[in-house]
């Protein structure tokens, strides 16, 4: 909107590039261009990008707007660029991003629209019921043990397997369980795409003996939600060989219900926040934060181990927090000024409001606790996580979802405690990621993050695995790259948050909110 006017006898013919940025890398590299438009400053272009998108990365994307008179960058064609990551585009509200256009010294350069939205692959679930009446008898002593088999036809002819059912013995009149199966896995989203349907007698050596067959499609398999639909099931070499032949029994469809599998990015474009909170760990076996042998030591050329995992998680969860606004929590410091010991004390020393400005905000806030607080102990993460899941029980509806992310760097010591609150809080929604820092041994963290045996407590199971656990040494760079440190770390503790999420989501019927048009 609004482009600067290049051109002298007319308006600009403008086109924009896209520039993206790979993980960890501050190389552009061009992804594409859109169409041409001629003699405007108010152009939308139609042209579409299609992006691999990552919620646990960093994705930059540089836009700029030339003069189409310009087909080499730096030529005096340049109308400005914006920056923005595609998660800033995604968390925005229903998709829809305005950003203002820089570079051109002096000038206003307009705006820049984005829009997003995820490429419908086809989500949908389809849940049938069959059952047969009247099939040949195959067996020579008892009836007939059926069984049925679908295939989807492929673009050359082909047909591929896609569901079977199970036997059901010594019957010719059976009824199948109804069962699950995606929509692209039966017609690949061709909704007029054949459907073969086999129907078997089961045989203990695997010489199954072919009763029949009829065919459909999912356009047609679907108009069974309003009425029965029954098949003829008709198997070719008998219908050759026997004039009087009519079928070899019926295979009526019951019931199809359809039901949208939903993703992640569904529930962000509905509305639903993320709530980011931090917990960093002052406990004294960091050491003095003003040695060089600290792990909360920083140096004025590099960040400290506590600020890098801070960063690394914040500025890629931010995007989808509209507020920005994320409260930050010491454990395991004396406070001043009569030397109590706390285990959830806010950083900007604000009881009422802990909530810091930013990422930014919140790495001030933790720089200067650092110069307030005695670093003291033990090492107890309950009552941080305690106080997150009261935040969470406040709102379950799926519009918020909140993120604990816990940095420290040693031996938990309220364990029984902690599994408690996790199993608690798993019933909520929200996700606790937690870094070690440091050299020390982390069997315990290991123990928390349910991936091999979901956490339990008196007896109770977690509902959901919400724990993600990661040591910070194994992503360090060994050339020192804090860039590409941060990259691999938020790569692999994100990376679970969208399933977690959803899985929250599921187990309480939530769906999401329709975006408005």
């Amino acid at each position: 909107r609004n482009l600067l006017d290049m051109d002298t006898f007319s308006k600009s013919d403008p086109v924009v590039v896209l520039f993206v940025q790979g993980s960890g890398s501050s190389e552009w590299k061009e992804f594409g261009r859109t169409e041409v438009i001629d003699n405007t400053l108010n152009p939308d272009f139609v042209r579409k990008f299609v992006l691999d998108y990552y919620f646990e990365e960093k994705q930059n994307l540089r836009f700029d707007p030339l003069g189409s008179d310009s087909a080499v960058l730096g030529a005096q064609d340049f109308l400005g660029q914006a920056f923005v990551a595609l998660g800033e585009v995604i968390g925005s509200q229903r998709g829809r991003l305005e950003r203002a256009l820089t570079g051109v010294p002096g000038k206003r350069c307009g705006t820049i629209l984005l829009l997003a939205e995820e490429l419908s692959n086809c989500r949908d679930i389809v849940t049938m019921q069959l059952c047969a009446n009247k099939l040949d008898k195959k067996d020579f002593f008892g009836k007939s043990d059926p069984f049925l088999v679908f295939y989807r036809s492929n673009e050359d002819g082909t047909f591929t397997i896609c569901h079977k059912t199970e036997v059901v013995k010594n019957t010719l009149n059976p009824v199948w369980q109804p069962f699950t199966i995606p929509v692209r896995a039966l017609c690949n989203g061709d909704y007029d795409r054949t459907v073969k349907i086999d129907v078997y007698d089961w045989d203990r050596d695997g010489s199954h003996d072919f009763i029949g067959e009829f065919a459909t499609s999912y356009r047609e398999l679907s108009r069974a939600q309003s009425q029965f639909t029954v098949y003829e099931v008709l198997n070719p070499r008998k219908k050759c060989k026997k004039k009087k032949y009519v079928n070899s029994g019926t295979v009526t469809l019951l019931s199809f219900s359809v039901e949208s599998e939903f993703t992640f990015v569904d529930y962000i474009r509905g509305g639903t926040q993320l709530n980011f909170t931090v917990a960093i760990d002052f406990t004294a076996s960091n050491g003095m934060p003003s040695q060089p042998t600290s792990l909360h030591y920083a140096s004025p050329y590099q960040l400290s181990a506590y600020a890098l995992a801070l960063k690394a998680v914040g500025e890629i969860i931010q995007d989808y927090d509209s507020d920005k606004l994320f409260p930050a929590y010491g454990f395991g410091a004396k406070l001043p000024p009569d030397g109590k010991i706390s285990h959830q004390f806010p950083l900007n020393n604000n009881v009422d409001n802990p909530s810091c400005a930013g990422i930014e905000g919140v790495l001030e806030s933790y720089l200067q606790s650092l110069r307030t607080v005695q670093l003291y102990g033990p090492t107890n993460f309950a009552p941080v996580i305690n106080q997150v899941a009261g935040a969470a029980a406040q709102v379950t509806d799926g519009s918020q979802y909140h993120v604990l992310l816990i940095i420290t760097d040693g031996v938990i010591s309220d364990m029984l405690q902690t599994k408690e609150a996790i199993v608690t809080a798993s019933a909520l929604p929200m996700s606790i990621i937690i870094v070690g820092v440091g050299p020390a041994e982390f069997e315990a963290m290991e123990e928390l993050d349910g991936d091999e045996v979901r956490v339990s407590s008196r007896g109770r199971y977690a509902e959901r695995d919400i724990v993600q656990f990661v040591p910070f040494r194994d992503y360090v760079d060994d050339s020192g790259n804090q860039v590409l440190s941060m990259a691999r770390l938020a790569k692999d503790v994100l990376a679970e948050i969208p399933e977690q999420l959803l899985s929250y989501m599921k187990t309480r019927d939530i769906k999401p909110r329709r975006a408005d048009p």
